[in-house]
């Protein structure tokens, strides 16, 4: 079977902490290229790649299948449109980009070029959301009526970073709420309308580092109300998800394991087996049978951040039907991260529109 050969494009965190690691670890893709202003960095961790000064050189590289763009959020939409010129598949790092009017163009140049043009959501590979997932489809808890999703921590010290400076694209929403968005939306579809409110907390932030999100959906969705939230001055920690139904609840404590570990250097592979993305704490279950309630853990599930990869690869072998993180879904993610950011300036409620145009 044949070999993709991918080229990843900066190697700050996301690069060197998620991006090489997970491609490495999938069988069927090599990591054959990257673009580094450190060059003794990368090839301490991969003294196979071929390493280039300037994302052009890796866009031209004729043996190279797919462009992973892990940079920063306001050079997205210059990078990928250049490599979907260059003929390139494109894994860009949430979010997609920084307006939804840009992140249509890339989408609408993928789809002339016949590439790919996508995102990657690792987050719904998260040993805890998997978990989730299987509460909902079984349907023990009824209709659901209440979704809370917290990505809390504290971090009372602004590092130097250009996630923390005033740039387009920055902040606290963009950045995990492209994660709590895109599962949301994965869990339930588009809402109804939105309304975000953010704030600047910490001394000597530049953006918003809190961030309060309430989805509103109706139709047979109708009274479902979906909270995102996300701080970084929260010392005790409070559950990740908390989700209310019409027959029961489902409550999780704890953050999936996997970045923790990749930050430690672990290095994933998709034929090993062991303790890879096995949650330490596991949720709860509280089901009402009959005037009586009965707690019990939730399914036990692995996390995964290999199956995003893997998908991919098998949707550009020609072997899976769609990539992991599609178009339409692309689209929508961007879309409401855009409509929070004006509700939030605006102070009121945005509708979402339901047709999405591609």
């Amino acid at each position: 079977m044949t070999t993709l050969r991918v080229a990843l494009i900066g190697y700050g965190n996301a690069g060197r902490i998620f991006h090489a690691p997970l491609i490495g670890g999938v069988p069927g893709l090599e990591l054959a290229v990257v673009s580094s202003s450190k060059p003794q960095a990368v090839l301490a961790d991969w003294p196979q790649v071929r390493v280039v000064a300037t994302p052009q050189e890796a866009f031209a590289s004729p043996d190279v299948d797919l462009v992973v763009i892990a940079t920063g959020n306001e050079s997205h939409f210059p990078l990928a449109e250049q490599a979907l010129h260059a003929g390139k598949h494109v894994v860009v790092d949430k979010p997609c980009t920084v307006t939804l009017a840009q992140t249509e163009a890339l989408l609408a140049l993928a789809r002339s070029a016949g590439k790919v043009l996508t995102v990657f959501q690792n987050r719904r590979w998260d040993a805890d959301f998997l978990s989730l997932r299987q509460v909902l489809a079984s349907g023990e808890l009824g209709r659901i009526v209440h979704f809370e999703s917290h990505f809390d921590r504290y971090r009372p010290v602004v590092p130097d970073r250009w996630r923390e400076q005033d740039l387009p694209g920055s902040g606290l929403w963009f950045d995990l709420g492209a994660h709590l968005v895109d599962q949301a939306l994965q869990l339930f579809g588009a809402p109804q309308d939105i309304l975000l409110d953010t704030a600047v907390q910490r001394d000597a932030a530049q953006v918003n580092d809190y961030f309060h999100a309430q989805l509103r959906y109706g139709g047979a969705q109708s009274g479902l109300r979906v909270l995102l939230h996300a701080g970084a001055l929260v010392p005790a920690q409070g559950p990740r998800f908390v989700v209310h139904g019409t027959r029961g609840s489902f409550v999780k404590y704890g953050l999936d394991v996997q970045e923790a570990a990749l930050k430690a250097g672990g290095r994933p592979h998709w034929d090993a087996t062991g303790e890879w993305g096995r949650d330490p704490q596991v949720g709860t279950l509280t089901i009402y049978r009959q005037a009586w309630t009965q707690t019990s853990a939730a399914p036990d599930i692995a996390g995964n951040y290999l199956a995003y990869y893997a998908g991919l690869r098998d949707f550009l072998r020609g072997q899976a039907d769609a990539p992991p993180v599609t178009p339409e879904q692309v689209y929508r993610a961007m879309q409401l991260l855009t409509l929070g950011e004006q509700s939030a300036q605006q102070g009121r409620f945005l509708p979402v529109d339901p047709a999405v145009p591609l």
